[in-house]
């Protein structure tokens, strides 16, 4: 045995509300096995299984009929599973009263319309005006199987307006517990309804026997008169007589209803104007609708008001109809007119540009007006960036103050857009290393020109972007509706911009040439033609920016740069503007390096004569420090930028670097020999002081308050010393390190300048040194009338020797004080000096008695053992020709 099945149980119908005759989808589960095991339908206690469409176990399909309840349940009973239940409702929505005039979204039968006057409905066609009783007595149906009816009476029916109705079949179906005398009364009540019929009939006769009785009097004199007559003139007459009563007749109808039938085709005709003019309503207001819209800015509403009117009436035969759409092309044709005034009105925003150019393409403007937008912008930006070369040109020159208009006013008038933010906050952020960021001071103490560049470049990021877009969309046609899209115009507009496309390069590459040009204007006057200098320039150049300034224009212009790459415009067309930049850092290096070579020149002023325990002034590390900053300054200038090409890549940069970078080196040995050969009276040393940690240097200096020459050049030699063994290598590391070229050359035209100095500088002192020892030896000797040949026996030296070891000791002491480094170089030459003296006034002598040759001994022995440890080959070899000269001692005693 079988399980019993699941009652049924509908859990969705869809849609869940309507009027009546609705037709819904019931879902559920347990719905039935087929068509036939479905018993029973009911929607809100309504009975449906008579339209219900069984599709399967979980979908039912039927119409909603007149149901009792607005609200209900949804019922299926299944011979499987019985009565089920349902855990959604259905809600039933009375249908609206439509009159005649009311409109609708759906046709109303106009053969039955609902009249509100009275209340009821009218114009009920006939067939519906079939009785539902037509015996007028009580219906009793009985409960004879239909089937066994159909198969009683096969090919019948019980409607009885049908061809083959049948009594028989209606009244067992009807009446067949009906009792005879019932019955009866039917037979008379059927009687009435025929006899009302025929009485209808009769009722236009019955209103028309006066005039039957007329004319059968009429034709009954006329046959009388013809009769006694009989001739052809009498009925010729009757004729006439019978057509004038015709015609009076017609005339005296015509006088009678000529009122009435006017004022009914009055009314026809008011009535139809009526109808027309609500039919058509929408085409008569809609001129005024355009102006109203167009007033307060509905395009929108005014674009979809035309295509629908060009749709129905664009093709109109109709007079009224062309007349009122002729006064809707003519406002169409002020509106093209006016957005396309208000595209090309500058400036203006994007999103603006874009819903002005769909308007006029859905409004099937001729020409391209995207095109002509992009050509207005192009002229805008070049007039902006004219504008404010002229406004900051005539600041210069110091005319009025900066005139405020409204192209220059970007501030307000432009968008902010992240690009512009970028180019306003991080220029400065980044930028030179004496301005840490923007205030109100900044805009005084910065050259005009530097302050230009800021605004131009500024105008030009935050204009571009919007212009650039632009054409994008008008290339991949983002800038048209569907509509445009649906007639074609969007290909047409892809295509335009395929074949435009060189034109729009054109006007970037415009736009990038005025902004370079303007910029080399403003900062390199000398890289632009003559031609180009009197559109393009006009400042006063009254001295060259520092390159402070171009470092921070550097930045500034960079900064530019990678805002108009990340627009993705091709670097075909940004290549200029890295050119402008590779100049403008080679620009910015010379100026940097001519700047300090000035700087170093200006170093002899802030010689102080302080020396260290080294022997050393400030003055090589204020050349160093000089030099390192100057190449830090220029470290942003001369990394290159992703895109940029190396600063050093043009030989003849590399070359005028080189010739600079020695020429600084040079300037700085310039500096050191002028302070070294200066006059006494050109240093000022009332500032003059010593390092606490060395000892007492030279009393002297603090008692007379001054230099002399020979200390200053004492201190020139040590500098000297110190700029060859540490300075300038120090130097040459750092021009490597920022990547200078012909480093090796530079060092070795300055090492080469320097020794000059040092040797001419070491000369000069040993002149001041060893020529006034020198030159005492010769008087010394002969001093008190000495000679050689006739002298006393040798007791010592003498006094000349003395002086001139004492005054040896003093140039010691002297270069000791300043730098012990110093010394033997020093010692050796004033003892290479005194001995080749000494060796030539022995030579000189013609004869040495013995006490004379042991005296010469004797002296120049004890120099030379004085001097010993600062003996060089050539000194040595000069005692050894002094002694040679010499005879030689015979005894041991003398020798000793």
């Amino acid at each position: 045995m079988s399980r019993a099945r699941q009652p049924p149980l509908v859990t969705g119908i869809s849609p869940n509300e309507g009027i009546s005759w609705t037709k819904v989808t019931i879902r559920g589960e347990n719905l039935g096995t087929g068509p036939t095991d479905l018993l029973g339908l009911t929607i809100c206690g309504h009975n449906c299984l008579l339209t219900a469409e069984w599709m399967s176990a979980s979908k039912i399909v039927c119409r909603v009929g007149q149901a009792k309840n607005d609200k209900g349940d949804i019922i299926v009973t299944t011979k499987s599973g019985g009565k089920g239940t349902s855990t959604v409702s259905f809600k039933l929505l009375k249908p609206e009263k439509i009159g005649i005039l009311d409109q609708s979204a759906v046709w109303v039968d106009e053969m039955n319309y609902y009249d509100m006057r009275t209340d009821r409905n009218k114009g009920i066609p006939p067939l519906s005006l079939r009785p539902a009783n037509p015996l007028g007595i009580e219906i009793d149906k009985g409960r004879y199987p239909q089937k066994d009816l159909e198969s009683l009476f096969p090919g019948m029916s019980a409607d009885f307006t049908s061809e083959n109705f049948s009594a028989a079949w209606y009244l067992i179906e009807n009446h067949s517990t009906t009792s005879f005398d019932q019955l009866k009364t039917a037979v008379v009540n059927l009687k009435k309804q025929a006899n009302k019929k025929n009485e209808g009939s009769l009722a236009y006769v019955k209103g028309g026997l006066s005039t039957f009785f007329e004319a059968q009097d009429a034709l009954s004199a006329i046959h009388q008169k013809l009769e006694a007559d009989g001739t052809e003139k009498v009925e010729g007459s009757m004729t006439q007589k019978l057509e004038n009563v015709l015609n009076r007749a017609s005339n005296t109808a015509d006088t009678l209803f000529q009122e009435v039938l006017g004022r009914k085709d009055k009314a026809d005709s008011t009535r139809n104007a009526l109808n027309v003019l609500q039919r058509f309503k929408f085409l008569f207001n809609l001129p005024l609708n355009i102006e109203r819209n167009i007033q307060k800015g509905d395009y929108d509403v005014v674009i979809n008001d035309y295509e629908k009117a060009k749709s129905l009436f664009g093709k109109t035969e109709v007079q009224v109809f062309k007349k009122y759409y002729a006064e809707v092309e003519t406002r169409i044709e002020a509106l093209r007119e006016l957005l396309l005034d208000k595209l090309l009105e500058t400036p203006s925003t994007l999103h603006d540009q874009k819903r002005y150019i769909r308007y006029l393409s859905d409004l099937h403007a001729p020409g391209d007006p995207a095109w002509q937008c992009i050509g207005a912008q192009h002229q805008w930006i070049l007039q902006l960036m004219h504008n404010c070369k002229e406004s900051y040109v005539k600041e210069q020159k110091g005319s009025n103050a900066l005139l405020h208009s409204p192209m220059l006013d970007l501030d307000s008038d432009v968008r902010p857009s992240p690009i512009g933010h970028l180019s306003q906050t991080a220029s400065l952020k980044r930028g030179s290393s004496f301005q840490s960021g923007r205030d109100d001071a900044w805009r005084y103490k910065a050259p005009q020109q530097v302050v230009f560049v800021e605004k131009l470049t500024k105008l030009v990021v935050s204009q571009l972007p919007n212009f650039w877009k632009l054409w994008v969309s008008y290339v991949n046609g983002s800038l048209f509706s569907e509509t445009a899209e649906k007639s074609g115009q969007m290909e047409r507009s892809k295509k335009n911009a395929r074949q435009r496309q060189n034109d729009f390069k054109k006007m970037i590459q415009e736009v990038m040439h005025s902004l370079v040009k303007l910029i080399r204007g403003a900062l390199l006057p000398f890289s632009l033609r003559e031609g180009e200098l009197r559109q393009y320039g006009g400042w006063e150049m009254k001295s060259e920016l520092s390159g402070q300034w171009l470092t921070h224009v550097i930045q500034t212009v960079r900064l530019s740069s990678e805002s108009l790459t990340a627009l993705e415009i091709p670097n075909d067309m940004l290549q200029i503007i890295q050119d402008l930049i590779l100049d403008l850092r080679v620009r910015c290096i010379i100026v940097t390096l001519q700047h300090t070579a000035e700087d170093i020149k200006r170093l002899a002023e802030k010689e102080d004569w302080v020396v260290d325990n080294e022997g050393l002034t400030s003055l090589p590390s204020q050349f160093e420090q000089c030099i390192i900053h100057s190449l830090q300054s220029l470290k942003t200038v001369l990394d290159c930028k992703p895109g940029e090409a190396s600063v050093f890549q043009q030989q003849k940069t590399q070359e005028d670097v080189c010739q600079l970078s020695i020429g600084i080196m040079q300037g700085f040995i310039d500096c050191l020999e002028q302070l070294s050969t200066k006059p006494d009276g050109d240093i000022d040393t009332s500032h003059l002081s010593v390092d606490v940690s060395s000892p007492d240097l030279f009393g002297s200096i603090h008692e007379e308050s001054s230099l002399s020459s020979e200390q200053r050049l004492l201190i020139a030699l040590s500098n000297c010393r110190y700029l060859e063994r540490h300075t300038f290598l120090n130097i040459a590391e750092h021009f490597e390190k920022h990547g200078f070229q012909g480093v090796d050359k530079i060092t070795q035209v300055s090492m080469e300048s320097l020794k000059e100095l040092d040797q001419r500088l070491f000369e000069m002192y040993i002149e001041f040194k060893a020529d006034p020892i020198v030159g005492s030896l010769e008087p010394g000797i002969y001093a008190g009338y000495f000679d050689w040949k006739d002298c006393l026996v040798p007791t010592g030296v003498r006094n000349y020797m003395k002086e001139a070891l004492v005054n040896i000791i003093a140039v010691h002491a002297e270069v000791f004080t300043i730098s012990k480094d110093l010394v033997p170089r020093v010692m050796s030459r004033v003892v290479e000096a005194v001995s080749e003296e000494l060796s030539r006034l022995m030579q000189c002598v013609s004869s040495f008695s013995k006490n004379g040759a042991l005296q010469a001994k004797l002296e120049i022995c004890a120099l030379r053992d004085t001097v010993a440890i600062y003996l060089t080959p050539e000194s040595k070899s000069s005692f050894k020709q002094a002694l040679e000269a010499l005879p030689q001692l015979s005894s041991g005693t003398d020798r000793k």
